[in-house]
């Protein structure tokens, strides 16, 4: 049985905090303790934010690019400015919204730069700088802390092509592999299957929503617990990115 719990009681993170240790005292106290084999999925907000990967616009100079923007779009020109700083290029810019690929290869809205669950009306907070690293390091910190060994996800909201609302993804993995290739297998009745690979980590990134509120500062994080996942020492998440002359949206 596959069991979603999300960890209330964690404090506002600020930079510089143990996120790890922080999870563990949390997930102790509310009487879910971490266990061997458990997939914790972390917002990527908090991570930011513990690394300090946060924004305050008034302290931003936009450049005239971005004011051009801004004034198209009727958006913050320093916002704008952030967002493009963070890309590495535009995919598409219509109906206010502003697509880019961002500097890990991601293709998302506003280059993740995200306002929800960010103290200061006026800050922001980036993707963390290197999710796959941020992700090892929590997971090498839970296993100092408590002894378990665990797969972390670091998780973020994303539209997708021709599909309303939006999901989280993994943006960020660590002790799991990401997609499960399932070529060569067998269905139910014997076909052996070609092209089936499924994006486990950002299933189980999705899955860990529904107990993580969007608007509830105290659950950004989740225990995944009973899903056997494939073991991975040197698993990234852009291993889920499509090459983009694979990509027929875009």
């Amino acid at each position: 049985m596959v069991q979603i719990m999300g960890i209330e009681g964690l404090p506002i993170i600020k930079a510089g905090d143990n996120i790890a240790e922080l999870i563990c005292k949390a997930a102790e106290k509310q009487g879910t303790p971490i266990q061997d084999g458990d997939i914790i999925v972390v917002t990527h907000v908090i991570v930011s934010r513990a690394e300090g990967h946060v924004v305050n616009l008034d302290e931003v100079k936009p450049s005239t690019f971005a004011e051009n923007i801004a004034k198209l779009y009727d958006k913050d020109p320093a916002l704008v400015e952030v967002v493009l700083r963070e890309a590495k290029s535009i995919r598409r810019m219509a109906d206010g919204k502003i697509i880019t690929e961002t500097k890990h290869g991601f293709v998302c809205a506003n280059s993740g730069v995200d306002k929800s669950n960010v103290p200061g009306e006026r800050c922001v907070a980036l993707l963390p700088e290197n999710p796959d690293a941020s992700a090892d390091r929590i997971r090498r910190e839970i296993k100092r802390l408590v002894g378990c060994d665990v797969a972390v996800i670091i998780s973020d909201t994303h539209g997708r092509p021709l599909r309303e609302g939006e999901i989280n993804v993994a943006v960020g993995v660590a002790g799991l592999k990401p997609i499960r290739d399932r070529r060569g297998e067998k269905d139910l009745f014997g076909y052996v299957l070609r092209v089936k690979q499924t994006a486990v980590a950002d299933e189980l990134a999705s899955a860990a929503e529904l107990v993580i509120g969007q608007a509830d500062e105290g659950v950004p994080v989740a225990i995944i617990r009973g899903y056997k996942f494939l073991k991975s020492e040197d698993a990234r998440a852009v291993e889920l990115i499509r090459p983009r002359e694979k990509d027929l949206f875009l």
